[in-house]
């Protein structure tokens, strides 16, 4: 008999579409598996690829403005992932960055984890959603303090349900041991650096493309770019964009959201792609050097699994570090860039991009997926 496959992932909505969604994608390419969600609205939305899918959802399908926003019930989740019912299928796949790990298994089961990132909120952003958050202050702080602190307490144990970790980078593998003590094989997300334009003839400006929320760190971009009075162009959304149009000089444009097409053809032709966030990953990054772009970027999190620095790499090449994230740091990365950026070859980055191609992605992922299975004895 052929094994049955469910699939966990944490939100399908038309805004949810970065890295994650697409690990979901390309999995349910390779493998026939039934999808389930905390809330889908993905499978009414004739754009996208699960339009008409039959999903499974939970009671939080129905709570009010939850499609823009599910975050705001955070508490909740746990106890909505933990009322899927799954005890008809054979292995459980998550694809996880919150909760989806949590689902509750079968001794029975083999429960196959690909994990972007432990539960920030509970983790690394604790303190920046506490400080930036109006649960933060008072009475209510001290709740909202109370209830992160059962979250981590939740999100350790729902750990243990986990059979096999996967982690996006060595930088989150390190992440899962020392939230989880629980070690993760490094399988890298898949990007389609097959449909990133090539441009090797570059123009003056500098791009970056990133939702406008603090962390991300665009108004330091921004701030430096003020100093370098260089063309800086921004593509993105999000609740800073108020604010960054306000601190931005005349040399930068700020574009808000753009369509993929426009987007992909700013990428190929900037010359260089500018990111001060420590990504457990960053896609982005990938997909600009995909376009022969190089990369400046904070060095830290998985842009050092990416990127490779001309000052220790020379020819083999992407992209130039700064190592903290300050204006001064990022001026002295930009002017340095400058001085090397005629020794980038473009065609050399395109080819270190498609390390990070779909296909490699779905060989490596259906690989692990069996050898697990195999080493699984109730699955023979």
């Amino acid at each position: 008999m052929p094994l049955k496959y469910a699939l966990i992932h944490e939100w399908l909505t038309p805004k949810a579409t970065g890295g994650s969604e697409l690990v979901v994608q390309e999995i349910l390419n390779h493998i026939n598996a039934d999808l389930y969600a905390l809330i889908d609205f993905e499978s009414s939305n004739p754009k996208s690829y699960l339009y008409q899918r039959q999903i499974g959802t939970t009671f939080l399908q129905n709570f009010p403005h939850a499609r823009n926003g599910i975050q705001k019930y955070l508490p909740f989740l746990p106890l909505a992932i933990e009322q899927l019912d799954l005890r008809q299928y054979d292995v459980i796949l998550s694809s996880s960055h919150a909760v989806a790990k949590g689902v509750i298994t079968t001794p029975e089961q083999l429960h196959i984890c690909y994990c972007h990132s432990p539960m920030r909120y509970a983790w690394d952003l604790t303190f920046d959603y506490l400080q930036q958050s109006r649960l933060g202050k008072g009475i209510t702080g001290w709740i909202t303090r109370y209830l992160l602190h059962r979250l981590r307490q939740w999100d350790v144990l729902s750990a243990n349900r986990v059979d096999y970790f996967i982690a996006n980078s060595k930088h989150t593998a390190r992440r899962i041991w020392r939230c989880y003590r629980r070690t993760a094989e490094v399988i890298y997300p898949p990007v389609n650096v097959d449909v990133m334009p090539f441009v090797a003839e570059k123009e003056d400006f500098y791009l970056i493309v990133s939702r406008l929320v603090s962390y991300k760190q665009v108004s330091l971009i921004v701030r430096a770019f003020n100093q370098l009075q260089k063309p800086l162009v921004i593509i993105g959304t999000g609740p800073q964009m108020k604010y960054l149009r306000k601190i931005a000089n005349f040399n930068i444009q700020i574009l808000g959201w753009q369509p993929d097409d426009v987007v992909k053809k700013y990428m190929a032709r900037a010359k260089a792609f500018v990111y001060a966030a420590c990504e457990d990953f960053g896609i982005a990054l990938v997909e600009a050097q995909a376009c022969g772009t190089p990369v400046i970027a904070y060095g830290a999190g998985g842009a050092l699994e990416t990127v490779r620095d001309i000052r220790s790499c020379g020819d083999t090449s992407t992209g130039i570090f700064f190592n903290v994230q300050t204006e001064a740091a990022l001026v002295e990365a930009v002017e340095k860039f400058e001085m090397y950026q005629n020794a980038f070859n473009p065609v050399y980055l395109r080819s270190h991009a498609s390390q990070f191609s779909r296909q490699v992605f779905g060989d490596r992922y259906l690989n692990f997926v069996e050898r697990c299975s195999k080493k699984t004895p109730f699955l023979e």
